[in-house]
């Protein structure tokens, strides 16, 4: 699934809940990331690059990959540090263990085999994969379900994630959750929550699952 619009996408990004939710996202993805170790890091189905803007100034090199060239093109067009590759997330173009790190915010909600796509960022990255995913247990998921721009979305839960790991070798040496975006409105009362909560929200519209490799021996 490509972005039909990628200035009208980005654009949402600009609008008050937008800039709210994704700062909440971003927030949880650099805690589970963990502070760089001078590796580049790699952001699977970076679509129009929002989220690889954001975390590059914390990385010495971050790495967008979308098989959308139209998307692509446009996050060139908005500079901020990363470099763009054209590539299919189930047939990376890189060696094993080329990234300290992986993320994949929201890409795996859009493939038919998710566990794939995982497979090949495991094979990709040495220290950790941080996948976002929209949460089926969620209040998000009751009211945007099959709407807008989460039309042909799938919603994933805690449950999915253990059977995609199940695939992954060497196994996991951790896999940690965490969530975000309990009330999607953005209002006072959800911005008050997810500061006392700190991503310890167990509904969150937003899962994050973190899987650390083993330490090499």
């Amino acid at each position: 699934m490509g972005i039909r619009d990628p200035a009208a996408y980005e654009a949402w990004y600009e609008t008050p809940r937008g800039r709210w939710i994704a700062a909440r996202e971003a927030a949880l993805l650099a805690r589970l990331l963990g502070m760089p170790g001078g590796g580049p890091l790699l952001d699977l189905g970076t679509g129009t690059g929002h989220f690889a803007r954001r975390l590059a100034p914390a990385w010495p090199m971050v790495v967008g990959v979308d098989p959308d060239l139209r998307a692509l093109a446009y996050a060139t067009t908005r500079g901020g540090g990363p470099r763009y590759v054209a590539a299919n997330g189930a047939r990376l173009p890189f060696a094993a263990g080329a990234f300290e790190a992986s993320v994949a915010v929201t890409s795996l909600c859009f493939v038919a085999d998710p566990a794939a796509v995982l497979r090949e960022a495991w094979r990709v990255t040495r220290r950790v994969v941080v996948l976002g995913l929209l949460h089926r247990h969620s209040r998000l998921y009751l009211r945007k379900r099959g709407r807008g721009g989460y039309r042909g979305a799938r919603w994933d839960t805690r449950a999915d994630v253990g059977r995609w790991v199940r695939a992954l070798e060497p196994p996991p040496a951790r896999v940690a959750f965490a969530s975000a975006v309990l009330l999607p409105g953005g209002g006072p009362l959800a911005r008050a929550i997810e500061r006392l909560a700190g991503g310890r929200l167990p509904w969150g519209g937003f899962l994050a699952a973190a899987l650390w490799r083993p330490a090499p021996s």
